[in-house]
């Protein structure tokens, strides 16, 4: 009996469906990343690039008290900077702001690196007690850890002066530190580096953990010793973090402000007075807005020159490595 085969049944063209329609009121596909993103993008320009317009604009003008009050400030253009170029005042407290971020960053990378290449040896139980050290000295509010300093170097009651006495030193009884310009120096360098230091070692001691442990081993069969080690295996792989690092330290240093505010108001005279310092002063104390602008720009540039500093290391580094 012959087979029957079975007519494939008739193929029916459809029309292509539509594409949904857009709803009204939403932008395009391709641009509601851009739109997601544009509320944190308008806050971002408008709290950050505003002032610094603002203040570009007020240094170029005659900017005081009377001007704050009716706001038809004179524009003046560079008169105000070779006002404050022209003022040895400014000159020392430029070199005095050097001074104060060098010493700064040499304590904090030099410690920073020793612990975190101490936090790297430690067991469990000793890395876990140094990193939440480091973290909690690290989250505390720099205005507390100002106070606690304060209280530490207080002339009568600080616990300072009685551990020194109490040692045989008679001359440290009721010494007033902050009197004396060194010591008040000496005593914001040793505030802002144990602020520091947390975020830096940690950074580092993460950064350490990245390095293979085979390459250590291996250098250490080849009988290198600990400092060779550092600075031919160690040294040269983390180099950027290094970098970076130093980079914002550098930055972080530099424009220091609430500690020295809060703790000498730049004095006594001015030995705790850099540029930071010197800005608000000029525009508080002398009510020479303009003046005080200058000054923040001049040290925005300043530091903006760290930054190309770091950047043109960074690209030189990737120009090498292809």
């Amino acid at each position: 009996m012959p087979a029957v085969r079975e007519r494939p049944a008739p193929r029916v063209h459809r029309p292509p469906e539509a594409p949904p329609a857009r709803r009204p009121g939403r932008p395009p596909s391709g641009l509601w990343p851009y739109a997601l993103i544009a509320p944190a993008i308008g806050g971002m320009l408008y709290l950050l690039v505003y002032p610094l317009v603002r203040a570009v604009v007020i240094s170029l003008q005659d900017f005081r008290l009377r001007q704050l009050i009716s706001g038809d400030a004179e524009f003046v253009g560079l008169r105000n900077y070779r006002t404050l170029l022209s003022d040895p005042r400014f000159w020392e407290v430029t070199g005095r702001t050097f001074v104060f971020m060098a010493v700064n960053v040499v304590l904090i990378m030099v410690i920073s690196t020793l612990v975190a290449l101490m936090t790297e040896r430690l067991g469990r139980a000793g890395r876990t007690v140094v990193l939440c050290s480091l973290v909690l000295a690290w989250a505390m509010p720099v205005v507390a850890a100002t106070t606690v300093f304060q209280w530490l170097f207080h002339s009568e009651f600080g616990i300072v002066n009685q551990l020194l006495t109490a040692l045989g030193f008679g001359s440290f009884d009721r010494y007033p530190w902050f009197a004396n310009g060194t010591a008040s120096f000496t005593i914001l360098v040793l505030l802002i580096v144990w602020q520091s230091v947390p975020f830096a070692a940690v950074t580092l001691y993460s950064a350490l953990t990245t390095v293979p442990a085979e390459l250590y081993e291996s250098a250490r069969l080849d009988g290198a010793s600990g400092s060779r080690i550092f600075r031919s295996l160690t040294f040269p792989i983390l180099r950027p973090i290094f970098m970076l690092v130093l980079s914002l330290e550098v930055i972080w240093t530099f424009k220091a402000f609430v500690q020295i505010w809060v703790m000498t108001r730049g004095g006594p005279g001015d030995a705790t007075t850099i540029l930071p310092v010197y800005a608000v002063q000029t525009a508080l104390s002398s009510q020479r807005y303009d003046l005080g602008s200058a000054a923040s720009m001049i040290t925005v540039v300043l530091m903006s020159g760290v930054l190309v500093l770091y950047f043109r290391q960074m690209f030189r580094q990737e120009d090498d490595l292809r």
